[in-house]
């Protein structure tokens, strides 16, 4: 795995770029349609990646204020 992953990482965007030269070597016009697809799919897990990084530092804000309230409810204050 930790060879997989880089080579996938660099490999993927690769074979995606010579898939689009190739289709509009072929193609022509068609490759529009294929390159709005991406965009399409690139968009949406941009917005799911964005949406699960924005409930987790929520998350976190919300464990640390309640760290923060139980550690002062265990103090003792004496109020007059």
């Amino acid at each position: 795995m930790k060879i997989a992953k880089p080579m996938l990482l660099v490999t993927t965007p690769i074979g995606v770029i010579l898939g689009i030269y190739e289709g509009f070597r072929l193609a022509g016009g068609l490759v529009f349609l294929m390159i709005a697809l991406l965009s399409v799919i690139g968009i949406a897990m941009g917005t799911v990646v964005a949406t699960v990084r924005r409930e987790k530092a929520e998350e976190e804000q919300r464990t640390a204020l309640a760290k923060a309230g139980a550690a002062g409810s265990k103090m003792k204050v004496d109020t007059p």
